[in-house]
């Protein structure tokens, strides 16, 4: 990827974010505390943000370094991350579909992965 389509990607995300979060706030509040599923749905925003400013932060980075090719795969894992973890949280809050559980720690790791990926960038 480059510079700009990871910045294009924060960008996209970070809307999704902004919408997800007050979807879940509004027309979603009485049905999340229904289910017992409103932190679980806090969780899947909450992470979003996070990790919609930690690839933007890539994105700026790889502009600036562009020789730093593992900064590309720091934000393929939280594109990923976001995908999985975020995504299987929504689905699992909206469908009650428990199975999609298990899938989350998938996510989890591909965080933890984008994160290391920044590390190895800048490391010696």
């Amino acid at each position: 990827m480059k510079a700009s389509q990871i910045i294009q990607t924060a960008a996209v995300f970070g809307a999704l974010a902004v919408i997800f979060g007050a979807f879940g706030a509004h027309a979603l509040e009485e049905l999340l505390v229904s289910t017992g599923r409103l932190d679980t749905y806090e969780t899947a925003v909450n992470y979003h943000f996070y990790h919609t400013f930690a690839l933007l932060l890539i994105g700026i980075l790889y502009h600036l370094y562009p020789d730093k090719k593992r900064l590309n795969y720091s934000a393929i894992f939280f594109i990923v991350g976001i995908l999985i973890f975020s995504g299987s949280l929504y689905v699992l809050c909206l469908s009650q579909v428990t199975w999609l559980g298990a899938v989350t720690p998938l996510g989890g790791l591909s965080f933890i992965l984008g994160w290391v990926m920044l590390l190895l960038s800048f490391g010696k």
